[in-house]
């Protein structure tokens, strides 16, 4: 049985199966249909959370944008959780985002990411700025906004049961995963206390869907990609994009400090806007919704030109 919010929230959206993969994805989207890309945005979620991770903003991100999609990953929330014929590669998850927004019949539009979903977000850029993304994706990316994510391994400060569901001791952990153990790694990755224990409750919640609780040290593979393919691949990808950048950071993240943020502006994109939230932590779209909104939508407003929808519908 769903949680009421979580059964409100999927009763708002849909299922679609990937032709790529034959898993099933829930997909959500706010406004109209009919939205050129320049008033289009697609969300990107983090590990171990899911779309509904953007429940507490995506009405404010709608007065921006004429249109929101947003989605869940394979292996995270109301989506399917394969043990096989998927790897949860950030390649793979690339591919499922591409054909989530194909599905829907986009051309283009404004990304937005957080955590795990930053680092799909950059293999995205990769095929950007190689020329190598879609046909029916004609308009391409308007901007690229990041928040809180582990973008730069070698300055993470991953937690502890984060480094042993890496390891050869990864399956047997899943297995002992509990609410307690969760509870306790979210608020120590977190960095503050402004996290309600209702938010956690409900990550909790959609994580044991189709024992995803089990399936972590699955899910968490997409780090090996980054140890991989982050410095030939990803970061110098960044460097090259051309439309605006936004890298929009909680300065209370204990998981993905604040150093990351400074180390992207600073080494990587130089010409990318930094917004530092003071005192806000690694969940900041749920612990500060508003001051994570109003730092978002400054950029926007003044980067990208948008001042609100025009015909935006709930």
């Amino acid at each position: 049985m769903l949680a009421p919010h979580l059964r409100q929230w999927e009763s708002e959206g849909r299922y679609l199966k990937t032709v790529l993969f034959q898993h099933k994805v829930f997909c959500r989207e706010v406004g109209n249909v009919s939205a050129p890309p320049e008033r289009t945005l697609f969300l990107l979620h983090g590990f171990p959370e899911s779309s509904f991770s953007f429940h507490k903003v995506v009405g404010g991100l709608a007065q921006l944008f004429d249109r929101v999609v947003l989605f869940d990953f394979p292996g995270y929330g109301l989506s399917d959780k394969p043990l096989a014929n998927y790897t949860y590669s950030l390649f793979e998850q690339a591919d499922v985002a591409l054909q989530v927004w194909k599905e829907h019949g986009v051309t283009g539009g404004h990304v937005l990411s957080h955590d795990m979903g930053d680092s799909v977000h950059t293999e995205l850029i990769a095929r950007h700025v190689s020329g190598l993304l879609p046909a029916w994706l004609s308009a391409g990316f308007k901007s690229f906004t990041f928040t809180n994510g582990n973008m730069v391994l070698d300055l993470a400060q991953l937690r502890l049961g984060q480094k042993v569901l890496l390891g050869a001791a990864g399956p047997l952990f899943s297995r002992l995963a509990n609410w307690r153990g969760f509870n306790r790694t979210v608020l120590t990755a977190h960095g503050s206390d402004r996290l309600l224990p209702e938010d956690v409750e409900l990550m909790w919640a959609n994580v044991q869907l189709q024992d995803g609780h089990r399936k972590n040290h699955l899910v968490i593979q997409y780090l090996k990609d980054r140890m991989r393919f982050e410095k030939s691949r990803w970061l110098p990808s960044l460097s090259l994009v051309k439309e605006p950048v936004h890298i929009c950071w909680g300065d209370a993240d204990a998981v993905s400090p604040v150093k990351v943020a400074r180390h992207l502006k600073e080494h990587v994109c130089p010409r990318a806007r930094l917004t530092l939230m003071p005192g806000v932590g690694h969940f900041c779209q749920l612990s500060d919704p508003d001051v994570w909104l109003a730092s978002v939508a400054a950029f926007y407003n003044q980067e990208c030109g948008l001042g609100g929808a025009t015909e935006a519908v709930a």
